[in-house]
């Protein structure tokens, strides 16, 4: 066995030259999901993986190919996203299931076995797909522990992303249990009322919450964390706004990424910021002494599609499947 682990998850060899010391290898099954649609951009190295479940539903994963030669696998940890952010197509599908351990898993599997054949390496894992992966932390944890196992995939901590909304004991959790794993805060306003309106979970966790989560994150790790900062025409995106989040970053060592905005057809309302103005946001940032990067943005010919199918296919799932269930309660109560 190994032999195997080190064939199949550290060396990402194909399944049949990994299981080929095996006897009765073709009874053996390496996967939990199934490839249902591949889109590749057009316009530069993002590929947008959909893979079926057994339960029948869609979860989404993306490569994305840096020119520097580079790649990054963003992976999902639930199908659906309770968290309902106002500007995301994942919040809107209105459902929301944890992905087992092995369906994490199989994401990362899957791709550094395709990225292995165009003669490429996965070089960083970050979970920023469909779902908060602290919602799923139990299976979040075991899904890290087996990623950075030397016995297993052997990736290093380093080469991992988690990024949240704002769960602040899961935070500190995952801080202390993987103080090597990186974590990332979708913060996105520091003003109480937009940031309620962006991210309804705001009401559960407040501002305040979250700043003291930061420092004890910050104090744990003992390196920069991430702020993500998606930038909003007229709701965000001001000087004020920059120097509002000055305020609140003060005295935190943290590293904010400031992120161009995709439309999504379910927020019309929404809709993102000039470039010029997310230049002078970051240059106000910068003058404060804060690491400030702009995020590149990859596949935005391919995002709005496939996540459409996504949200359409699993709603009709869902209703199938709630169907099902009333037809069997319903039979179960006749008999």
């Amino acid at each position: 066995m190994r032999v195997l682990r080190n064939n199949l998850l550290k060396k990402f060899q194909p399944d049949d030259v990994a299981l080929q010391a095996f006897v009765g290898r073709d009874r053996l099954r390496c996967h939990v999901l199934n490839e249902f649609q591949r889109c590749d951009s057009n316009i530069d190295g993002a590929t947008k993986l959909l893979f079926q479940t057994s339960t029948g539903m869609l979860i989404e994963s993306v490569i994305l190919r840096i020119e520097t030669g580079r790649t990054t696998l963003c992976v999902s940890s639930q199908i659906g996203c309770a968290a309902a952010c106002d500007f995301c197509a994942t919040g809107k599908m209105g459902i929301a299931q944890n992905l087992a351990v092995s369906e994490i898993l199989d994401q990362v599997l899957q791709v550094g076995q395709l990225l292995k054949a165009e003669g490429r390496r996965l070089d960083n894992i970050v979970f920023m797909g469909m779902g908060e992966p602290f919602h799923n932390e139990l299976n979040l944890h075991e899904a890290l522990t087996i990623l950075t196992s030397p016995q297993m995939f052997a990736r290093s901590p380093g080469s991992i992303l988690v990024s949240t909304v704002g769960v602040p004991e899961a935070m500190i959790r995952c801080a202390e249990q993987f103080p090597k794993v990186n974590l990332a805060l979708s913060l996105h306003s520091v003003n109480p009322d937009v940031r309620a309106n962006l991210i309804p979970l705001t009401k559960k966790h407040s501002l305040d919450d979250l700043q003291r989560t930061l420092k004890e994150v910050n104090r744990i790790q003992q390196r920069p964390l991430m702020v993500e900062y998606l930038m909003l025409a007229d709701q965000n995106d001001s000087l004020a706004d920059a120097a509002e989040l000055c305020e609140w970053l003060h005295g935190m060592s943290v590293h904010v990424n400031l992120i161009p905005y995709n439309e999504i057809e379910d927020s019309p309302h929404l809709t993102g910021s000039n470039p010029d103005v997310i230049t002078a946001f970051a240059d106000q940032m910068k003058s404060a002494d804060f690491k400030t990067t702009i995020r590149y943005s990859l596949g935005s010919d391919i995002a709005a599609a496939c996540g459409q199918l996504v949200k359409k296919e699993n709603r009709q799932r869902a209703i199938a499947i709630n169907a099902g269930a009333e037809l069997s309660v319903d039979a179960d109560l006749r008999s």
